[in-house]
C-alpha cells in the first residue's frame, strides 16, 4: 500500500481536528469536565511523536487519539483513561520515562501507562514463552487496575480499524490473535460492541471473498427483511404504547462473522440461515427497584402475541452473567414463520451491555452484584496465575477456556449459585469449591441421583460433592474438566507427584546421549529445550518420562548439526507444525523442498509442484485443497507447512509464531488432492449405487473411501475422494443433493 505524503498545514489541520473531535465528545459525556490536563497530555504526546509516522504515512500522534476517542466515546471512561490513552506508546517509543509521566500528570495516570508499556506490542510475540509471560503481564496488571485493559482493548481495536496499510503476513498474525484472545477477553468484559467488531474485521482480513458476498447478501435482503420486522413490531409497539412506556425499539441484524459461523457449523449456505436479525427492546426506567418487573410485563404482552419458543427463554435479570450482563431474552414465531429473538432491556442495562464493567463507573455500583462478579472472576484468573502452566500454550489455552464460554447456574446442597461454563462436570464443582475437595472427589450427587464425576451437569442442578481421603488425582480427569479453574488445580497436584516421572525422563535422557557418544551437559540440554519450544529442563524430563518426546535418531542429528535424515520418525515430523495432527499418511522427505533463509516474506508465497517435488507440506490437521482460504507456517527445518485459515490449529499458529507465518497462494495445477464429504439422508433400496455412479461414472471422480451407516431408516456416509479443488467438491455436493433422499452433503471440516 502506497504512503500518503501531507504538508505540515495539512497535518496540523488533520491533528487538531481529530483532537477537537475526541474533546467535544468527552464534553458531553456525564464525566466531571477535566480540559486542562487531557490538554496537557494531547501536547506532551504530540510533541513525544512529532516527526513520527504511521505505514499509512499519517502522523503517528492521530493513532493515540484515536484510541483516546475510542475510550471515552465507545468505552465511556473518563479523563485519566483519555490522558494514559493520549499517552500510552510515548515510555515505549520515545525517551521520556515513567517517571516523567508521573512528574506531569500524577501516579494514577503513570501506573496506567506503566502496564500499559509492560504489555506493549500485542499480547503475543514470535515465541510461546514470551507470549504466555507478556499474557501474565497483562493479567495482573489488570487485577490492579482494570482500565489498563480496557485501554489496550482500544489500541487493539484502532489497529484492526486501521489493518488495511499492513502487509498480508501481518494481517494474518493480527487477525488471528486477535480472534483468539481479544474478542474473548473483549466478551468477558461485556465490551459485546467492540467483541462484534473485532470478530467482524478479523473475519474480513482472513477471508474477504466471502466477506464480502455475506455483506452483499445481506443488503440483498434487507428490504424483505424490514418488511418482516415491520409486521413482527408494529402490533407489539401498540401493546408497549398502551403500557404508557418510553421505549426504543429497534432489529438488530446479525453480524457478517456470526452468520459465516452458523453456515459452518450446520453446514448450512446463507438462504437457510433463518434467525438474522433480533429484535431489541431498551425502555427507560427512573426507578431500579422496577426494571425486573417491567421486563416481565413487555414478555407477558408479547407472548398474549405471538406463540412462544418454551426452550428459549433466557432469564439474566435473577442471575445475570459472569461479565454483568442482564436483560431477559425470548424467542417467539413471527409472521414469516420464522423464530426470532427479543431481548427486552432497560437504558441502564443497555449501557452495561455495551460498555460493560466499564459502565460501573459511571453507576458508582460500589460492590454491587456485577462487581463482585468481576472479582469473583479476577480471582479465578488470579488463581490460575498462581499456578501457571509449564507449557506456555497450554496456558493459553487455559486462559481462553475462561474467557469465552457459555453459562449454566448450579446451586450447592445449602442453596448457593455457582457459575460455571457449559458442558461444566462434578469434578469442576469439586474444584471450584477447593482443591482438595477436587483431589479427592469419587462422585456426585446430583438432584440427589448419585453420578459419577464425569456427569456433565444442566443448569438448574443442584450438585453434591463426595470424597475420599483415599482418592488420588489421575491425568485422565483433564478430560472431564471445562473450566480453566479445575484444569489449572488439577495439573499442580498432578505436578506434585510428577518428580520420580522427572529423575526417571533425566536418567533415559543421560542414557540415550551416551549411547550415542554425546554429553548431556548444559549445552546438549538447552539445544533440546529450544528445538521442543521448552523453558525448563524439568518439562523436557517429564515429558521424556511420560513418552510425549521420542528420543530420536533425528535428535541426535539435530545435536550434531548434521541434515535430518528422511526416515526420521513420526514424532519429528509432526514438531514441524507444533500442532499438528498424527497424519494418515507421513509425507516423504524428499518429496518437500526447505525455503531459502532470506525469503522476501512481504512477498505471496506461490504453492508449486514440480516433477513431483512440492514447495510446501499439507497440513494434517485440516487438509486444504486449492480454492481454501489458506497461510503457509515455516517450521523449524524450513520447509512451509499449509493451513486453512480456518483451521484451529493455524488459530494458534497465528497467535503464537507470527513470525513465520507467510501469505500464500496456490498456482494452476494438475494434480489432485483428498477431500471428505459427508452425506446424510433417508435410507433406501439402491441409494449407495447410485451415489456411487453420480460421483465414479457421471462426474469421473475418484473415490479413496466410503463408509456408510445405516440407523432407523436414516444414514451417514463419509466419503473421502480426490478432487482438484473446492470447485470440484462443490459441484459434487450439488450433485449429491439432487439424488432422492439426500437431505444434506457438505465437505468436512
Amino acid at each position: 500500500m502506497e504512503t500518503k505524503k501531507y504538508t505540515p498545514e495539512e497535518e496540523d489541520r488533520m491533528i487538531n481536528k481529530a483532537f477537537q473531535e475526541m474533546l467535544s465528545g468527552y464534553l458531553q459525556s456525564n464525566h466531571r469536565k477535566k480540559v486542562e490536563i487531557i490538554e496537557r497530555a494531547f501536547k506532551f504526546a504530540r510533541e513525544a511523536h512529532k516527526g513520527v509516522r504511521r505505514r499509512s504515512g499519517e502522523p503517528y500522534i492521530l493513532h493515540p487519539i484515536a484510541v483516546a476517542r475510542i475510550v471515552s466515546h465507545e468505552i465511556g471512561l473518563g479523563s485519566t483513561s483519555i490522558c494514559a490513552a493520549l499517552l500510552h506508546d510515548v515510555v515505549e517509543d520515545t525517551d521520556y520515562t515513567v517517571e516523567d509521566i508521573e512528574s506531569q500528570f500524577g501516579k494514577k495516570i503513570a501506573q496506567i501507562v506503566d502496564g500499559l508499556t509492560k504489555i506493549s506490542g500485542g499480547i503475543f510475540g514470535d515465541r510461546a514463552s514470551a507470549q504466555a509471560e507478556n499474557f501474565r503481564k497483562l493479567l495482573l496488571t489488570m487485577n490492579n487496575d482494570i482500565r489498563v485493559i480496557l485501554i489496550k482493548m482500544a489500541d487493539r481495536l484502532h489497529n484492526m480499524r486501521t489493518l488495511g496499510s499492513m502487509l498480508p503476513s501481518k494481517q494474518y498474525k493480527i487477525a488471528g490473535e486477535t480472534l483468539y484472545i481479544y474478542a474473548p477477553l473483549a466478551h468477558r468484559l461485556g465490551l459485546f460492541a467492540i467483541k462484534t467488531e473485532l470478530e467482524d474485521l478479523s473475519f474480513k482480513y482472513e477471508h474477504p471473498e466471502i466477506y464480502k458476498e455475506i455483506n452483499e447478501k445481506i443488503a440483498a435482503t434487507a428490504e424483505h427483511r424490514n418488511s418482516v420486522y415491520e409486521k413482527f413490531a408494529a402490533p407489539v409497539r401498540e401493546r408497549l404504547d398502551a403500557m404508557g412506556l418510553k421505549y426504543d425499539m429497534t432489529a438488530r441484524v446479525k453480524s457478517a462473522y456470526s452468520i459465516w459461523n452458523k453456515m459452518e457449523s450446520k453446514h448450512i449456505p446463507f438462504e437457510e440461515v433463518y434467525d438474522l436479525y433480533a429484535a431489541r427492546i431498551v425502555f427507560q426506567c427512573d426507578n431500579e427497584a422496577d426494571e425486573k418487573k417491567l421486563c416481565w410485563n413487555i414478555y407477558s404482552e408479547i407472548t398474549d402475541l405471538y406463540r412462544l419458543h418454551p426452550d428459549r427463554t433466557r432469564d439474566w435479570l435473577s442471575t445475570p452473567k459472569a461479565n454483568g450482563y442482564r436483560a431477559l431474552h425470548l424467542t417467539v414465531m413471527g409472521p414469516d414463520g420464522n423464530w426470532i429473538e427479543v431481548q427486552i432491556r432497560s437504558e441502564k442495562m443497555n449501557e452495561m451491555a455495551e460498555r460493560g464493567f466499564a459502565a460501573h463507573w459511571k453507576y458508582k455500583i460500589g460492590e454491587g452484584e456485577e462487581e463482585s462478579e468481576l472479582a469473583s472472576w479476577l480471582k479465578t484468573i488470579q488463581d490460575i496465575l498462581e499456578n501457571p502452566e509449564p507449557n506456555a500454550l497450554d496456558f493459553l489455552d487455559t486462559i481462553k477456556l475462561n474467557l469465552f464460554s457459555s453459562e449454566i447456574v448450579i446451586f450447592t446442597p445449602k442453596g448457593e449459585l455457582l457459575t460455571l461454563p457449559v458442558g461444566a462436570t462434578v469434578l469442576d464443582v469439586a474444584f471450584s469449591l477447593h482443591s482438595e475437595i477436587g483431589t479427592h472427589c469419587i462422585a456426585g450427587k446430583v438432584n440427589h441421583k448419585l453420578v459419577p464425576l464425569s456427569q456433565k451437569l444442566q443448569s438448574g442442578d443442584q450438585v453434591e460433592v463426595l470424597t475420599s481421603n483415599s482418592q488420588q488425582p489421575q491425568p485422565e480427569w483433564i478430560n472431564f474438566l471445562a473450566t480453566a479453574k479445575g484444569k489449572t488445580r488439577l495439573r499442580a497436584a498432578l505436578r506434585r507427584d510428577r518428580r520420580a516421572v522427572i529423575e526417571h525422563g533425566e536418567k533415559e535422557f543421560a542414557d540415550f546421549l551416551q549411547q550415542n557418544g554425546l554429553e548431556p551437559d548444559n549445552e546438549a540440554i538447552t539445544k533440546v529445550l529450544s528445538m521442543e519450544h521448552l523453558q525448563h529442563r524439568d518439562d523436557l524430563f517429564f515429558m521424556i518420562g511420560c513418552n510425549e518426546i521420542a528420543l530420536s535418531d533425528s535428535m541426535i542429528s539435530r545435536l550434531k548439526g548434521k541434515p535430518q535424515a528422511s526416515q526420521g520418525g513420526l514424532f519429528s515430523k509432526i514438531l514441524r507444525n507444533p500442532f499438528a495432527a498424527k497424519p494418515k499418511a507421513p509425507v516423504e522427505e524428499e518429496t518437500i523442498t526447505t525455503i531459502d533463509d532470506n525469503i522476501d516474506k512481504k512477498k505471496t508465497y506461490v504453492l508449486t509442484t514440480e516433477n513431483g517435488v512440492s514447495n510446501y507440506m499439507i497440513a494434517p490437521c485440516c487438509h486444504p485443497i486449492p480454492g481454501d482460504d489458506v497461510v503457509g507456517y515455516i517450521d523449524d527445518d524450513r520447509h512451509v507447512v499449509v493451513h486453512k485459515l480456518t483451521c484451529p490449529n493455524a488459530m494458534r499458529l497465528k497467535s503464537s509464531f507470527g513470525g513465520r507465518l507467510l501469505s500464500t497462494k496456490w498456482d494452476n495445477r494438475t494434480e489432485k488432492f483428498l477431500a471428505s464429504i459427508h452425506i446424510e439422508g433417508i435410507d433406501r433400496m439402491g441409494i449407495l449405487q447410485e451415489l456411487i455412479y453420480i460421483i465414479s461414472t457421471n462426474m469421473a471422480i475418484n473415490i479413496r473411501g466410503l463408509n456408510i451407516a445405516a440407523n432407523e431408516g436414516v444414514f451417514s456416509c463419509e466419503l473421502t475422494v480426490l478432487v482438484e479443488d473446492t470447485n470440484v467438491v462443490t459441484a459434487l455436493c450439488k450433485q449429491v443433493k439432487k439424488v432422492k433422499g439426500v437431505n444434506s452433503a457438505a465437505r468436512m471440516n
